[in-house]
């Protein structure tokens, strides 16, 4: 018998306002006239496990781990502004980082649901850059580390489209979830 393991992941980023609502980009002409809304600022997509990545999913599985976990003792996203596409397995970073990268909410991870249950393969990384951490046009990648310094291993690295704009009055939250699938 042979068994194939996937990995992948999804990238969900949100920016919300002073009230902690999502909020919305202005309207079009046609949303104008029809008196419709402007879209939500919620945009998810897929990301990639980088080789970086591979590796730390094979150290965490041994009894004593060579390399720090990403935790919420140890984990952060980092946001950038320098996505080209190339060679994403390989990256260790953002390309082009803006702002400090932010540590895990409190509590996270966590599994996205209960043991036993559909969801208990994926588990969700939640950063929250609360208003004044950033104030940047064409944020389009993102990276998932376990850790802020120059050591820091890359778990998983995303393009996120569209590009967000955020203000100093805005808060941006990217939660990332990497689903194990055996098959």
């Amino acid at each position: 018998m042979r068994e194939k393991i996937k990995v992948k992941g999804m990238v969900t980023v949100r920016v919300l306002d002073k009230d902690g609502n999502v909020k919305r980009n202005k309207q079009g002409i046609f949303r104008r006239l029809l008196r419709i809304k402007g879209r939500p600022m919620l945009y998810q997509h897929h990301n990639i496990v980088t080789r970086t990545g591979d590796a730390l999913i094979a150290d965490a599985l041994l009894p004593n781990p060579n390399k720090a976990k990403v935790s919420s003792a140890s984990g952060f996203i980092q946001v950038g502004t320098g996505w080209t596409g190339n060679s994403t397995k390989t990256n260790t970073n953002c390309n082009t980082p803006t702002g400090a990268a932010e540590e895990l909410d409190e509590n996270y991870p966590v599994l996205k649901a209960a043991w036993g249950s559909v969801g208990d393969t994926t588990i969700c990384y939640r950063t929250t850059f609360e208003a004044g951490d950033l104030n940047a046009n064409g944020i389009n990648e993102a990276a998932l580390l376990n850790g802020s310094g120059s050591g820091a291993a890359c778990l998983a690295y995303a393009q996120i489209t569209p590009s967000v704009n955020v203000t100093s009055a805005d808060t941006l939250q990217v939660v990332w979830e990497i689903t194990i699938l055996g098959q």
